[in-house]
């Protein structure tokens, strides 16, 4: 499992131009599902995505998570994180989960986040969706489940 993760002073998400999520300060979460994943990286990376600590604090320091801030998060599904690029000029996405697979992960991973009690707004699985977002710093992560 895969996520992008970016600090944002706002953001928001529309499908056919309704907002279905929306967020003050936070995270931004893209999440990419690989076939191979399951529970456990979805539960490793909820609880490294609550506790990391890229705010920052009174001095300026990244030392505060965005729990300790009050922030919310942004869910938004996006398979093509799992394409894979290196060879030719088109992505694979063969190493992607399946639609049923990835809905259910997704789904699952924002269960996990919101067990952490942050206040979670998603997007729509499967749907093609306007994503704004104002970045704070800006500051974006990478997270792989699987250590990479």
């Amino acid at each position: 499992m895969i996520a992008v993760i970016q600090r944002s002073k706002n953001a928001s998400v529309s499908v056919d131009g309704s907002t279905i999520g929306k967020i003050d300060h936070g995270l931004v979460i893209l999440l990419g599902v690989f076939r191979e994943d399951g529970e456990p990286d979805a539960d490793f990376l909820a609880a490294k995505i609550a506790g990391l600590r890229i705010f920052n604090d009174e001095f300026g320091k990244m030392n505060l998570s965005v729990k300790d801030v009050a922030g919310s998060v942004l869910v938004i599904s996006q398979f093509t994180l799992c394409g894979d690029w290196r060879k030719g000029r088109r992505p694979s996405y063969i190493n992607a989960a399946s639609p049923a697979k990835g809905e259910a992960l997704y789904h699952y991973f924002i269960d996990c986040l919101k067990r952490e009690d942050l206040p979670v707004a998603t997007g729509k699985f499967g749907a093609m969706m306007d994503v704004s977002l104002v970045n704070d710093g800006p500051v974006t992560f990478v997270l792989d489940s699987k250590g990479v």
